[in-house]
């Protein structure tokens, strides 16, 4: 009977325990580099998961109803009766005193932010309701003159989104006056079919928090031996 050759098949074995000399020449994993890219992206999809909150009025004003919603006239509507975030259109007096006129990168023409003419408990201006209303190219000169008749997006000062928040500060920059709290602001001109830059913006926004989350956890995920 011939035995088995043992010593050869211990040394085979045990090769297995060694540890390979090539294998301890790499370089240790990017900790340092691994953690930046981590924290990237965290900041990242918070900062995506931002713009989706700030976003949100602006999206779903899009998909409002296609019709104004008639308030009648505004230096004398009850505020009582207004909807945050509506289509809606009315007769209003704006009044020269207080307002304000400001420009928007590329956009041609400039707006002026108007007050609606209305009277308060006390027997003074409420100017509780505003107006922004587009000035036209070359528009701006003596002879221009507001409307009458208005129509868009009726929404609060405090949440009338990214392109008009400030207006607040800027009137008390400019005439030193406060917006009194809760405050309605009429953008004459914007139709809820115009927001729909909103929804292809939050759409866009909430796939980057997504991908970043996602990513996130590949990465932390701990890899099994």
């Amino acid at each position: 009977m011939i035995e088995a050759p043992t010593t050869e098949l211990t040394g085979t074995i045990g090769s297995k325990d060694e540890l390979d000399p090539e294998l301890l020449d790499l370089p240790d994993p990017p900790k340092r580099e691994r953690t930046l890219t981590v924290g990237l992206l965290v900041f990242t999809a918070l900062a995506s998961l931002a713009m989706v909150l700030a976003l949100r009025r602006d999206a779903a004003y899009a998909f409002a109803a296609p019709h104004t919603r008639d308030l009648g006239d505004l230096n004398a509507a009850s505020t009582d009766t207004f909807v945050e975030n509506e289509y809606v259109r009315g007769r209003a007096m704006l009044g020269a005193a207080g307002a304000i006129r400001y420009e928007r990168p590329l956009v041609e023409g400039s707006f002026r932010l108007m007050p609606v003419t209305r009277a308060a408990t006390d027997g003074g201006p409420a100017e509780d309701v505003w107006v922004e209303v587009r000035v036209p190219p070359r528009g701006e000169n003596i002879r221009w003159v507001p409307p009458s008749e208005v129509s868009g997006r009726l929404v609060r000062f405090d949440t009338a989104g990214p392109r008009h928040r400030g207006l607040a500060s800027a009137i008390r920059d400019t005439t030193g006056k406060e917006v009194p709290t809760g405050s309605w602001l009429l953008v004459d001109g914007a139709a809820p079919s115009d927001a729909r830059w909103a929804v292809v913006l939050v759409g866009l926004f909430a796939g980057f928090a997504v991908w970043n989350a996602f990513a996130t956890a590949k990465l932390l995920r701990k890899v099994k031996a």
